[in-house]
């Protein structure tokens, strides 16, 4: 059997009925010590994805260290956005019921585990993952204390929405309710936060995507740092391994 990860490395997996969504969820935990970081799988995939395609081992050095705890969670894009059978304003219902997932449950769980009440755990993803860790983020970042958005995009618009909207959509895309935050959320995004936006330029990957969502954090006065790496780099995990170890590191962990 493959060992994706150190068998030293504390590894723990709780689930729990979801309130909000109706479903059993399942969520995995990494490390011992330090702050959280919230993690998304790519596309539809389950919770373990990261750790079977090698993320999780490419950060096990900070892991090991006490530096930092990763937890990972399910998506629910196959009951979703990536289900083409159902009805853009059901998608986009499903979707806001998976933010409160997130917000409401998995939230006070990392909170819990960590020992800190007030933990603001940074999120991230690759892809569809990164999508739905930058909205998390945005959308609360009261809870949330950053993001390293990796090869993604932050516009449901573009292929998903197909021109419809309504309450759900709006405040579930990122590019269409960041443009208007202001206030106390406005703040704490320029003022107390960690933000990278990354991409790369070859195969597969959508750099203006990350390109025009970097636009909009700088017309609203957000600092991020803001990268597209080079045009060998393409949409795929190898790349992914060595992005968010070295993003991490850059924002301190």
């Amino acid at each position: 059997m493959v060992a994706f990860v150190d068998p030293r490395l504390p590894k723990r997996i709780d689930r729990w009925r979801s309130p909000s969504l109706g479903l059993e969820m399942p969520v995995v935990q990494y490390g011992w010590g330090g702050p959280p970081v919230l993690l998304f799988p790519t596309a539809a995939a389950d919770f373990l994805e990261n750790e079977r395609f090698w993320l999780v081992k490419a950060i096990e050095e900070l892991l090991m260290a006490g530096r930092l705890r990763v937890f990972s969670i399910d998506s629910i894009n196959s009951h979703a956005w990536m289900d083409r059978k159902i009805p853009v304003p059901e998608q986009a219902r499903r979707q806001a019921m998976y933010s409160r997932y997130v917000e409401d449950e998995v939230v006070p769980y990392m909170r819990h585990a960590v020992g800190d009440g007030s933990a603001r755990a940074v999120t991230t993803g690759a892809s569809f993952g990164c999508f739905h860790a930058s909205n998390a983020f945005f959308r609360r970042p009261d809870l949330f204390g950053g993001v390293i958005g990796m090869s993604g995009f932050y516009d449901l618009n573009r292929s998903y929405l197909k021109g419809y909207t309504d309450d759900n959509c709006y405040f579930n895309n990122p590019m269409w309710y960041v443009a208007n935050i202001e206030g106390g959320a406005l703040d704490t995004l320029r003022h107390n936060s960690r933000i990278a936006l990354v991409a790369g330029q070859g195969a597969y990957e959508a750099p203006d995507a990350t390109r025009d969502f970097h636009n909009l954090l700088d017309r609203k006065g957000v600092g991020h740092v803001f990268e597209l790496w080079g045009q060998d780099v393409n949409h795929d995990w190898p790349w992914w391994r060595k992005m968010l170890p070295f993003y991490l590191e850059r924002m301190g962990f």
